[in-house]
């Protein structure tokens, strides 16, 4: 059985790479950062032209008819380059708007507009009631990333997903935030005009992938991390030797590089799974999820430690990683939640005395 990726996945993976290297490299992110704009406007039109949007829709709805995994390996990059856009959200989005044939999920599938995910994991954060013949949504979701620039809000509750106009009532505001590379916006809802887009199974898949494109930017930062560690510890010389000589290092470097493989290997496997439509799809996503937030908290720490003091400080590009990861490791379910979710999952079947593997 083959775990690698296949040809054309490596093909689109380094021109994903191409791309980012030169619209998103991290002179491209200070610059960004220092407008204080919500969007860089050249990397989205790049990723619009380069038709990453419809990567996971099919070719009858304007899309490129690939899927997750191709979904997955775009983040994985994203997420190397801590590029400020919210592709993440974007992409879930317009999943959800595609498979309940939604009339913005065009716009969105070609650029045109942008769609966001709002996600809270308190279970009652938002509350649908219907009124008149339309369903209005109030409560406040948990911090959104790109609300501030989007014009259709996707929003998640436990029963049902949600299509929430923003041009009608209102772009939120930016909030500031550690992570200078995502914009985070509170969303407010009050007795707020939404269309549903599908039930239970919706608010499931929507989670699904979600927790897997996220998964797939914190190992794109991590593995990103590694070769800075690694590199630093080649040139950085201590009592006449580079760091890397030193055993306490090594070890540091080789627990990154286990944290790292493993990522990349439940990261991978949960995009397979939803692009399979296998039915431990969700299993997967937050196996994927569970590891990767624990392991890049892991791979950041050891960054950092073999960095030394220089890795927290704004003049180096360690740090934007660093605090991008910290946003990740929570952005729909920190691992605390996904183990949760896993044992409801699996509970089913040990009490149905089924296995669980």
């Amino acid at each position: 059985m083959d775990f690698e990726l296949s040809d054309d996945q490596v093909a689109l993976q380094d021109a994903a790479r191409d791309l980012l290297d030169g619209l998103s490299d991290p002179p491209h992110v200070r610059a960004h950062m220092a407008t204080g704009h919500d969007l860089d406007a050249a990397l989205w039109r790049g990723m619009v032209e380069q038709g990453w949007l419809g990567v996971a829709v099919p070719e009858e709805r304007g899309g490129l008819g690939l899927g997750w995994v191709e979904a997955a390996v775009l983040l994985e990059q994203v997420g190397a380059h801590t590029s400020p856009v919210p592709l993440l959200g974007d992409l879930v989005a317009i999943d959800a708007l595609v498979a309940a044939d939604h009339p913005a999920a065009g716009s969105l599938v070609a650029g045109e507009a942008i769609g966001c995910v709002a996600w809270s994991r308190n279970p009652a954060a938002v509350v649908a009631e219907h009124r008149d013949g339309v369903w209005a949504l109030s409560g406040r979701p948990d911090p959104v990333v790109g609300a501030s620039c989007a014009d259709v809000a996707v929003v998640w509750t436990p029963e049902a997903v949600w299509a929430v106009d923003l041009g009608a009532i209102g772009r939120p505001s930016r909030e500031p935030a550690m992570d200078q590379t995502s914009t985070l916006s509170w969303l407010h809802l009050d007795a707020t005009p939404a269309v549903q887009l599908g039930g239970v199974d919706a608010a499931t898949a929507l989670l699904d992938r979600a927790a897997v494109g996220a998964s797939a930017e914190l190992l794109g930062g991590a593995a990103r991390v590694l070769e800075l560690a690694s590199a630093y510890a080649k040139d950085r010389v201590q009592f006449g030797q580079p760091i890397g000589s030193f055993q306490a290092v090594k070890h540091r470097c080789a627990d990154m590089v286990v944290d790292v493989e493993g990522m990349r290997s439940t990261a991978w496997y949960g995009a397979w799974a939803i692009a399979a439509d296998d039915p431990d799809a969700s299993v997967a996503a937050s196996t994927a999820k569970v590891w990767c937030s624990d392991a890049a908290k892991r791979v950041m720490a050891s960054g950092l430690q073999v960095h030394g003091g220089i890795g927290f400080t704004w003049e180096h590009d360690f740090h934007l990683y660093l605090k991008r990861s910290q946003l990740g490791q929570v952005s729909f379910g920190d691992a605390s939640y996904h183990r949760e979710r896993l044992a409801g999952l699996l509970r089913t079947r040990v009490q149905a005395g089924e296995s669980v593997i």
